[in-house]
């Protein structure tokens, strides 16, 4: 199967191009994402390559509140993707975690993060121990990793007047990967898959 793109522009295919050539020649995490770091602040600050299909928000969306993600990039053993996450004004994704590590960043309008910690490691089945140790004010252009397990808990509110548009690049399909979602007042996890909402999962 060849690799997908479901988007298409120079400024994007010239950073699938840098970001295939780092995961190449860079078996650790850890310096993949410090080498990927200036192409991808690079990609945040151009403008007009994210398709205006691709910024809407959608009814049916697995996250609640009319969150949407939408795939733009898969490789085709599905070990790296990227996508946009959209959440609408007022909205927030529930607490979650990547299982993966990547960058995110933000890309349109205004967030707030909180980052999460884990501390029962799953010793008991549907059940989750999470304290907040970290809140960020998130505006365009900022950005972060995730090199799991640090800082790959969190969950993000759109604070600006617009919906807030985020690219994830993740090393796995994410979308379509079992995850966790925490409910943090009652100390429980489940099993979720976000989905895309312009792609349909193998496995859904």
């Amino acid at each position: 199967m060849p690799d997908e793109y479901y988007a298409s522009s120079p400024v994007l295919e010239a950073f699938i191009a840098h970001v295939l050539d780092v995961v190449g020649a860079t078996p650790s995490p850890p310096r993949r994402v410090e080498r990927m770091r200036p192409a991808f602040g690079e990609l945040l600050s151009a403008s007009n390559w994210l398709p205006d299909e691709f910024t809407c928000a959608n009814p049916n969306s697995t996250m609640g509140g009319g969150i949407a993600s939408y795939l733009i990039y898969r490789r085709a053993d599905r070990s790296l993707t990227l996508h946009a996450l959209i959440v609408p004004v007022g909205a927030q994704t529930p607490i979650h975690d990547h299982l993966a590590w990547g960058l995110v960043g933000l890309y349109r309008g205004e967030q707030d993060e909180e980052v999460f910690r884990r501390h029962d490691r799953g010793e008991i089945s549907g059940k989750a121990s999470l304290s907040l140790v970290e809140r960020r004010a998130l505006k365009p252009g900022d950005f972060y990793t995730l090199l799991p397990p640090e800082g790959d808990i969190h969950r993000v509110r759109t604070t600006s007047s617009v919906p807030s548009i985020s690219i994830h690049l993740l090393g796995s399909d994410l979308g379509c990967v079992l995850r966790h979602a925490y409910d943090l007042p009652h100390g429980m996890v489940h099993d979720f898959r976000s989905g895309y909402a312009n792609v349909e999962c193998e496995n859904s």
